[in-house]
């Protein structure tokens, strides 16, 4: 269910197996990933505690690069994001902004959505779910 934009989906896999799927999702449809960020350890790195938290930025510059030259403010979501983390033991939330969030909030044409809802249905298709109807992306 979308949130300010932001859908989030249920993860039936332990956390580490998520981050992994997800991880082999875009490398097997030859997306980029140009991080993977674990937010856990960063966190313990200056004394804090946090639950398991990875956050991973991809994307295709293909199909980035015409989005952020119609619009360059379109730049500060892009490359796309995708943020895993354990909301409680054993409930692993997947969470990143939809499609129809991003072409709203940059004016973009609906012809840039099929490249992004494509990414919200690999990130389903990771945790073997349809995205929910509601979250702009249609199946």
């Amino acid at each position: 269910m979308p949130s300010c934009g932001i859908v989030e989906l249920k993860s039936p896999y332990p956390f580490t197996d998520t981050v992994q799927r997800l991880l082999a999702a875009f490398s097997e449809k030859g997306i980029k990933v140009f991080a993977t960020i674990d937010q856990q350890a960063e966190a313990h790195a200056v004394g804090l505690a946090m639950p398991p938290t990875t956050l991973i930025v991809f994307g295709n510059p293909r199909a980035g690069t015409p989005i952020m030259l119609a619009n360059p403010r379109a730049g500060i979501d892009l490359p796309l994001k995708v943020l895993v983390c354990e909301l409680q033991p054993g409930h692993i939330a997947v969470m990143f902004a939809a499609a129809s969030e991003l072409i709203a909030r940059h004016s973009l044409s609906t012809g840039f959505a099929p490249d992004l809802v494509a990414a919200e249905h690999l990130i389903a298709a990771a945790l073997n779910e349809t995205p929910a109807p509601d979250s702009g992306v249609t199946p």
